[in-house]
């Protein structure tokens, strides 16, 4: 049985995945370091409430099999790209290399489909430079899961999102570009769990029709 270490705890695919493995028998225990409390009870559950910019108070406790990081935010609710960096790049990049220092063996990261450091757009060249910086990280496993744009269940409203997935649902529909629908929190989650029991060592990374396929059930 596994010991899980999450962080994103409080977002669309980390909530989604804190109650997945919470309910999976393969997982004895889940440490959380949030920002804030989830309100969540369970026997299973450690939940650390933390500041980030402060690792010396918390880093000690980042102990376990695997780590499993889905943080991240928009510009609008950053306030400033300096901010959403804060917590897209550096929280993520310092608990991952916090976790390769205490010995935790696996990691797996949710990054973006469009991810590429020589990108112009500040989004996907933050998310490549997070992927080139934590595949320099001593981990035994590492698994980079690249979803598209994320259906519904997201706390605050976003008309252009609302606009955009549901032309991507259409655009779904044709049997050639399948992958390209929007993905569900769950689903994404439900692949993160599935790549841990791959059983692989070496770095993975996974394309949007691949975590589709990755987030299906294990028979």
């Amino acid at each position: 049985m596994k010991t899980a270490i999450v962080i994103g705890a409080t977002g669309l695919v980390g909530l989604e995945l804190v109650h997945l493995l919470l309910k999976d028998s393969r997982f004895e225990k889940v440490k959380i370091f949030v920002r804030r409390a989830t309100g969540i009870s369970n026997v299973k559950l450690e939940e650390y409430i933390v500041n980030f910019d402060e690792a010396d108070n918390w880093k000690q406790k980042v102990t376990g099999d695997v780590l499993y990081s889905a943080m991240g935010t928009t510009l609008k609710v950053a306030g400033s790209k300096e901010a959403q960096y804060k917590i897209d790049y550096t929280y993520q990049y310092h608990t991952a290399k916090i976790a390769a220092a205490n010995g935790v063996p696996e990691y797996v990261l949710v990054s973006a489909a469009g991810s590429n450091v020589n990108s112009r757009i500040f989004y996907s060249k933050m998310k490549g430079e997070l992927e080139r910086d934590i595949k320099k990280l001593p981990f035994e496993t590492i698994h980079i899961i690249r979803p598209g744009m994320l259906g519904s269940g997201r706390k605050e409203e976003r008309t252009g999102e609302k606009i955009g997935i549901a032309f991507m649902k259409v655009i779904g529909l044709i049997p050639s570009l399948g992958s390209l629908k929007p993905i569900e929190g769950k689903e994404v989650a439900q692949a993160m769990i599935n790549a841990t029991f791959r059983r692989v060592v070496g770095i993975h990374s996974y394309t949007m029709g691949e975590v589709f396929k990755l987030a299906a059930p294990v028979m």
